[in-house]
This record gives C-alpha cells, sequence and structure tokens, in this order.
C-alpha cells in the first residue's frame, strides 16, 4: 500500500468522524427544544466549531438540515418491520405503540420537532428554499409505509387498511407524547391501550389471530 493510499484512507476516516461529531452535536442543541437552536451559526459555536466547517462537510445549511434528518433515520433503521413473525396482531400492534411511544421523546425525535417547526409549512416554499430537506422529508413517508406493510404481511390483513393506519398512527401518537410534555391528569397508560386496541379492532379479520 503507498503512503498516499493510507494517507487518503485516514483522512476519510478522520472526516466521517468528524461529521458524526456534528451531527451529534446538532442534535443535542436541536433537542433542547429552544427556537433559536435551529441556526448553523449557533450550533457550530455550541459544537466548537465554526460555520466554515459546517459548509465544508455539508455544502450549506440545506445540507446540513438534510444530513440531520437523514441522520436520524439511520439511526431509528426500518421500524416497525422488525417484529418478531410468531407474534399475533395484538402483540404487534401494542409493541409499535410503546415502540413509538418511547422513541418520540428520545433526543432525535426532540431534535426533529424542533428543526420542522422552524421549517416552512407549505411544501412547495419548503422546496424552494430547501430543496434537500424537503427531498430527505419526503422519503419518509413511503418508506414508513412500506415498512408497516412489512409488520403485517404475513397476516394477510387489507393493505388499505394499514396504510390508513401508517397514515395517522405518527399523529396520535406525537398527541399522547404531547399530552405527556406538557403535563396532564389523563392516564397515558390506558390512552396508549385504548389507541392500541382500537387499531387492532379495525385491521382485525376472523382468520387473523
Amino acid at each position: 500500500m503507498t503512503e498516499a493510499g493510507v494517507t487518503g484512507r485516514r483522512a476519510n476516516r478522520r472526516g466521517m468522524a468528524t461529521r458524526e461529531s456534528m451531527l451529534k452535536g446538532a442534535l443535542r442543541s436541536l433537542a433542547s427544544g429552544d427556537p433559536a437552536s435551529v441556526s448553523g451559526n449557533r450550533i457550530a459555536k455550541e459544537i466548537g466549531v465554526t460555520w466554515g466547517a459546517l459548509k465544508y462537510q455539508f455544502g450549506d445549511i440545506d445540507g446540513f438540515w438534510a444530513a440531520v434528518l437523514h441522520y436520524t433515520a439511520e439511526r431509528r433503521g426500518d421500524l416497525p418491520a422488525r417484529v418478531d413473525p410468531n407474534q399475533s396482531l395484538r402483540e404487534r400492534v401494542e409493541g409499535m405503540v410503546e415502540l413509538m411511544f418511547d422513541g418520540l421523546t428520545a433526543t432525535d425525535s426532540l431534535a426533529i420537532e424542533t428543526l420542522r417547526a422552524a421549517l416552512p409549512r407549505e411544501h412547495a416554499e419548503l422546496e424552494r428554499l430547501y430543496p434537500r430537506t424537503a427531498a430527505e422529508l419526503a422519503s419518509w413517508k413511503p418508506l414508513w409505509n412500506e415498512a408497516c406493510q412489512k409488520a403485517f404481511a404475513d397476516l394477510a390483513i387489507d393493505p388499505v387498511k394499514v396504510r390508513e393506519v401508517a397514515t395517522f398512527f405518527p399523529a396520535a401518537m406525537r398527541g399522547i407524547v404531547s399530552e405527556k410534555q406538557l403535563g396532564t391528569y389523563s392516564d397515558l397508560a390506558e390512552a396508549r391501550q385504548g389507541l392500541a386496541n382500537s387499531i387492532i379492532a379495525y385491521l382485525y379479520q376472523p382468520d387473523v389471530k
């Protein structure tokens, strides 16, 4: 192996480590929930680098936000498709509810919510100002739908019903998590069980356990 080859590989590994360190720092900053944290300059300062260093790694603020979102998607993995094929419909749905409830209170999810709240709501405006960020966000829906279909594929459940559940499920779970964050007298364990029971009743078919 040539010296140039060794140097190039080491530099690449260092670059990847630096990039990941920046992304982790961005997640910590955004997870604070402070709207002011949605600033490339502020995040750079908090993680101890310059804005120029961030631009070198990600190109611009659009590339940075797209990379942050993609990083969370990679860490999240192919959920909820990773289910035990021996589980019943009830076990799968209840598992999904608890998994998302825990996930939505984790650092990555809090960071995503802070970033999304600061981005334009209208698709056209988002795509105009932040095309790479918009493309990353848009890619999540079909991947999520596909993962949900895989999670129930062996149970022969109506795919239209699964797609409908996949559409409303994240929003319903965010509502329950929001109640937890705001403080509530409601029993959120009961709320989660009620949501699971409703989904099970909707998806249930006589030949499905």
